[in-house]
């Protein structure tokens, strides 16, 4: 655990103990991370004041211990979908005001299906993510109960004492949104996921314009994705990744199958595009991949021209006019990509001298089940491509690296910067940046740590029960 100031630290007993004994104040703004500080996924944070708490996203990771001292031949060692506990905020769901849900990746929203009926509150999120949500309520009984209500990009909403703005930024999804939360107490930056892309495939390109004047409003804290935060430079643009894939596709030979992560849709409109030009049908493996598919086309982002196959006809294909998305990228045994290397996915059988090409990174804690997946490709001669295999930039992060939070810390100047969405190291590396950009106060704590962003920045370690929970796969 890492404090860049000591003396902001709450080490007084009794004062720890009044804190712990009462909700925030109205001249008090807290951050408390519930999940994923000090971790990369499985995103809850909570936001406290005047007596009232706001959650801002509420995801999953994947294939994970319940504990971090867990003992391997426990038969609750790990499990296959996690989220974080959410006991802290459960037993104060009469005064939790509001959730928002920043983007529809699956460690932003994944959890909310299964956690809702404990919090029992309003959903905040853009139409985009509304409609995947909807999608992941299908068939649960929650469909009717749960509010969702949609916020426009650039729109702003009042939520409790809350006064939150919704402002667009660019990342691998439609519709990804940074927070701007204001109280009385003081005003919160709260960045979620993002990168500075000049040319993505959905969406606005990048605009600094927007941030630079957040430089004018006190920012009272920054909170910041820190995923990229030990890569110097910049990230590189998601069209750049469509001109790699659209390379490597179009010298093959054979079959080419290509797992990514299925809530890029970036990606899948890429790759739609690419066997358009190539010559191939795509055709999509996954349920995931249909419900983003189709949440894209009802909300406008699926382009009209794009065609797909139907997974049932594309084994009947030349193999040189075949090309499929499937998923599991991070190695999931139950995904369509693990059936493909069994040779037991009932619509296509790969040969010898066909292409699997990974573009997606590895998860922390997903290298054996992908270095497994690979293994079984590779008995059966079958070609595989991944990201350290090649130069060229067959995946790209939707993350910033150091180039980019050194630019945004220096345009919205806030007073205290706080790193989150990473591991140790990554939120240590953002610290970095934020001080040496100007930001004149850095706090870094995990989950459970309690930020006292104001009246004066301190940070209480511990405050409150921290943890996971095993949840069903939608």
């Amino acid at each position: 655990m890492i404090y860049s100031n000591p003396e902001a630290t709450i080490n007084n007993p009794q004062a720890a103990d009044a804190i712990a004994l009462k909700d925030p104040g109205v001249n008090d703004l807290w951050f408390l991370p519930l999940g994923g500080c000090g971790e990369i996924g499985m995103n809850l944070n909570l936001y406290g004041h005047a007596g009232r708490w706001l959650m801002v996203d509420c995801g999953v990771t994947f294939n994970n211990p319940l504990s971090p001292d867990y003992q391997p031949n426990s038969p609750l060692a790990s499990a296959e979908v996690l989220a974080a506990d959410p006991a802290f905020i459960s037993a104060r769901r009469d005064i939790l005001c509001g959730i928002i849900i920043t983007h529809a990746h699956e460690d932003h929203i994944g959890a909310l299906p299964a956690l809702w009926p404990r919090l029992q509150c309003p959903v905040y999120t853009t139409p985009f993510t509304a409609e995947v949500l909807r999608r992941k309520l299908s068939g649960t009984g929650l469909a009717q109960s749960m509010p969702i209500i949609e916020v426009a990009s650039g729109g702003t909403v009042n939520i409790g004492p809350f006064t939150v703005h919704f402002q667009a930024i660019t990342h691998s999804i439609p519709e990804p949104q940074a927070l701007i939360i204001k109280t009385a107490a003081g005003k919160v930056f709260h960045t979620a996921d993002w990168k500075m892309d000049a040319s993505p495939i959905t969406g606005r390109a990048f605009k600094a314009a927007p941030f630079k004047r957040l430089g004018q409003q006190n920012i009272t804290a920054m909170v910041c994705d820190s995923t990229n935060a030990l890569r110097d430079g910049f990230s590189i643009s998601e069209s750049d990744c469509a001109k790699a894939l659209e390379q490597v596709i179009a010298q093959a030979t054979g079959r080419v199958v290509v797992t990514s992560f299925s809530s890029n849709v970036g990606r899948l409109i890429s790759l739609a595009r690419i066997a358009a030009k190539t010559g191939r049908y795509l055709a999509l493996m996954g349920r995931a991949l249909h419900n983003m598919v189709g949440a894209a086309r009802a909300t406008g982002y699926w382009p009209a021209e794009l065609t797909l196959a139907d997974a049932e006809h594309i084994g009947y294909l030349a193999k040189d006019e075949v090309l499929v998305l499937a998923t599991g990228c991070q190695g999931e045994p139950r995904a369509a990509l693990n059936k493909l290397a069994d040779d037991r996915h009932p619509q296509l059988s790969l040969e010898p001298g066909d292409l699997v090409i990974f573009s997606a990174i590895i998860i922390p804690g997903n290298e054996m089940l992908i270095s497994r997946l690979v293994d079984k490709f590779r008995a059966r001669n079958i070609n595989t491509l991944q990201k350290h295999d090649t130069e060229l930039p067959i995946h790209v992060s939707g993350h910033p690296c150091r180039g980019e939070l050194d630019l945004l810390y220096r345009w919205v100047k806030p007073q205290l910067a706080v790193p989150v969405h990473g591991e140790a190291q990554h939120m240590a590396a953002n610290s970095e940046v934020a001080k040496t950009a100007g930001v004149g106060q850095q706090l870094t704590g995990n989950n459970g740590d309690l930020f006292v962003l104001a009246p004066k920045p301190r940070l209480w370690p511990n405050f409150a029960k921290a943890g996971r929970i095993a949840i069903a796969r939608d």
